[in-house]
């Protein structure tokens, strides 16, 4: 088995591409994350740290280049393999948290892990044990709407992380939060993460926050620096 949950190579993305309107948007870009590391990616908007995560998520595909998780080569897997594996292998974290809005914050732990083949029993303790860890079990029963925003993002950790992937890829996650609010939630983060002990990419622009992390990189006109 790999040392590395992501391992990231040659990654070649362009829009439009071959027309005047063509934007290139990575260039070679090369990553590996080990098991149990978080990585701090930092990049200006626009720089293509979306469409890094997109792409290491299964979420899209580059023009060239290898995806490899858990060691395991995804290039060229077709859409219900790749789908298959992005349940099992990846949690995603958004700015946003894209919470189901008519269900309670222990169904939305709970609806994924269902969708994965989970029995309701076992998903329900998952989805409680997770809730519990950051802080927000008291609120279990509680639609997205009756809950604060820090405590809406802290029920989108755990429903990323409720079918315990290895790697977790987060995509500004405090960036739609107060400083206050972002500390605290990202803490809670960073904790379960820890307790988890599986890998994470995470896209922010806050260097206080990537300061905490194992390691910092850039994204600097679409190379990994």
């Amino acid at each position: 088995m790999s040392d590395y949950a992501l391992e990231l190579a040659g990654l070649e993305k362009a829009y439009n591409r071959g027309k005047p309107s063509e934007v290139v948007v990575l260039r070679g870009a090369t990553l590996e994350v080990k098991r149990g590391e978080v990585v701090a990616l930092v990049a200006p908007s626009g720089a293509g740290k979306s469409t890094l995560l997109h792409i290491a998520g299964l979420l899209d595909t580059p023009d060239q280049g290898s995806v490899a998780l858990g060691g395991r080569n995804m290039v060229g897997l077709g859409d219900r393999a790749r789908t298959e594996a992005r349940r099992a292998e990846v949690g995603f974290i958004y700015q946003f948290h894209h919470l189901l809005p008519e269900f309670s914050a222990l169904e939305n732990v709970v609806i994924p892990q269902l969708a994965n083949g989970v029995g309701q029993k076992a998903a329900e303790t998952r989805a409680m044990e997770l809730l519990t860890r950051v802080g927000v079990a008291p609120r279990a029963t509680h639609r997205p709407a009756a809950l604060s925003g820090g405590e809406q993002q802290r029920v989108a950790f755990c429903r990323a992380l409720a079918n315990a992937p290895r790697l977790l890829l987060a995509d500004e996650p405090t960036g739609n939060l107060d400083p206050a609010t972002s500390d605290q939630v990202f803490g809670a983060l960073m904790a379960l993460v820890r307790e988890t002990g599986l890998a994470a990419l995470i896209a922010t622009h806050n260097m206080e926050l990537a300061a905490r992390m194992d390691r910092v990189v850039r994204l600097d006109q679409g190379r990994v620096v």
